[in-house]
């Protein structure tokens, strides 16, 4: 009987240690952090986008002091009067029976932000057995990328008149307005008249052209494309156009181009001359 009742306390004191271990642990403050909503998805380059934030495990008044930061940096940032950062106190959400906390953010969204998933960083802290734990975690920020890209090339040049023709596709998957073709000084391109051409709105995968009088020497030039964006936003990038005069001397067509106002030269002095002998011939006959 007394080994028995040693066997029953013994057992009691297992179980007792067991319960007393599991609610000690089931104290400890554990955080966790979740990007629960994108809005839009994906973001827009140069617009806003609205981030919530979910964090779970602040009801636990053993938690003390809980902070949490969206930190600031490419590609978000913050307007003026916004604080990103806020503190709580852990246990306080207790009293609606919430477990977790949503945090709603509305950054704007840079307008060089890579196409696809970008990295955000959050940063929290809070305590565990008195000790302070701080920790980072990186989500995805998923934006659609609304520049686009050109092919330019010499379509035509006339040595004689020293006209340029340039054509313009745009290769990009979006529509752009405004579209300003402007060579910029450099050694090899001399630009007499205006160096800056308007083409306008240029769809995707359309091509328009612009003519320049240029002097060029055989090698590439810079030109510089500013277009408005599918976000309204005035961007800028550089292509470098090659040029080759052999391409464009002793062409067919200029030949028979030339021919043919030759030829109307000719018969516009011979008409004129006509005209001018009729009515040479009609002032003798009224003289008479």
């Amino acid at each position: 009987m007394i080994k028995r009742g040693l066997i029953c306390f013994a057992f009691l004191m297992l179980l007792f240690s067991m319960s007393f271990v599991s609610a000690g642990i089931g104290e400890l403050c554990e955080i966790s952090v979740n990007l629960l909503n994108q809005d839009p998805y994906p973001a827009v380059q140069g617009d806003y986008v609205k981030l919530v934030f979910q964090i779970d495990g602040v009801n636990n008044p053993k938690c003390g002091e809980i902070s949490f930061e969206l930190k600031e940096g490419f590609p978000i940032s913050f307007d003026p009067d916004i604080d990103p950062k806020f503190v709580v106190q852990g246990g306080v959400f207790q009293s609606d029976y919430s477990s977790y906390l949503l945090s709603s953010y509305d950054v704007r969204v840079d307008t060089d932000a890579l196409d696809g998933d970008n990295d955000i960083e959050v940063m929290y802290s809070y305590y565990v057995r008195g000790e302070l734990v701080q920790e980072t975690k990186k989500f995805d920020l998923n934006v659609q990328d609304s520049r686009v890209d050109f092919e330019i090339f010499v379509k035509d040049y006339v040595p004689e008149t020293s006209i340029m023709t340039l054509q313009v596709l745009n290769i990009g998957e979006n529509d752009v307005e405004a579209i300003t073709l402007h060579i910029p000084k450099q050694d090899n391109v001399n630009v007499k008249g205006a160096n800056r051409n308007i083409i306008g709105d240029l769809d995707s995968n359309e091509y328009t052209t612009a003519d320049f009088e240029i002097l060029p020497e055989n090698g590439d030039m810079d030109i510089e494309v500013i277009y408005t964006d599918s976000v309204n936003v005035r961007r800028t990038i550089m292509k470098q156009v090659r040029f080759d005069s052999s391409y464009f001397n002793g062409r067919v067509q200029d030949k028979k181009s030339y021919t043919g106002w030759i030829i109307f030269g000719v018969v516009v002095l011979i008409v004129g001359f006509w005209i001018w002998r009729r009515r040479k011939k009609k002032k003798h006959l009224r003289r008479r």
